[in-house]
């Protein structure tokens, strides 16, 4: 079969894998993950209900695909984003900033049926690591350059910008995640000490008491 041929036939089979990938996710967020047939996404997307389980045999299959295009699209434009810059501080801001939008893209599903039963996947968790991973080591870039605090691990700081930033998804703009990105860059150059955590901390309430005894005395 000449090459041109079996290109053809492949990008035709991508675009039914992608049609039905896309129709599938759109009727699971509409009415809820166990609400969708084989027979309404074979409708939705324009195929026979025979040529859809050739591609996949069950709604769950699908919605992990899906997913798991989502994903590696994700953490590959991350991964672009971080090496178009050339310094620690720029490349982690960009990859902070794309994280931010992302956070904001994905907001239709946060909180959903859709969303409890993708987070069940196990490739989430490796996706996790990787981000997370990513982030902490150019931060540990960051800090051998002098960008960033070092009086904080480079993997606590990594935890503290990605929670900080999935808050980007119920932001109502992107000029408001940006301002996020910004206020979480400036806690990564803050330079004031963290309190030592073998250290006893006095409370409020055990500085009043102290300062009763002594006008007791």
């Amino acid at each position: 079969m000449p090459k041109l041929w079996n290109e053809t036939i492949e990008a035709h089979r991508r675009a039914v894998r992608d049609a039905i990938l896309e129709s599938t996710a759109e009727l699971a967020a509409e009415h809820g993950v166990r609400s969708v047939t084989m027979s309404q996404i074979a409708e939705k997307a324009g195929i026979g209900r025979a040529t859809l389980y050739k591609y996949f045999p069950d709604v769950e299959a699908i919605l992990l695909a899906w997913h798991d295009r989502q994903v590696t699209e994700h953490l590959a434009h991350l991964a672009e984003v971080r090496d178009e810059a050339d310094e620690a501080g720029e490349r982690l801001e960009a990859v902070l900033r794309a994280f931010a939008h992302i956070s904001r893209e994905s907001r239709a599903h946060h909180g959903t049926e859709l969303a409890a039963f993708l987070h069940r996947d196990e490739r989430v968790l490796r996706a996790q690591e990787q981000l997370h991973g990513m982030v902490r080591d150019l931060l540990a870039e960051g800090v051998r350059s002098g960008d960033f605090r070092d009086d904080v691990a480079p993997d606590e700081l990594a935890t503290y910008c990605l929670h900080a930033l999935t808050a980007a998804a119920a932001l109502p703009s992107e000029a408001a995640a940006h301002r996020l990105v910004t206020v979480t860059l400036s806690g990564l150059r803050d330079t004031h000490a963290v309190p030592d955590d073998r250290k006893p901390r006095t409370s409020r309430h055990e500085h009043s008491h102290h300062r009763a005894e002594r006008s007791d005395h």
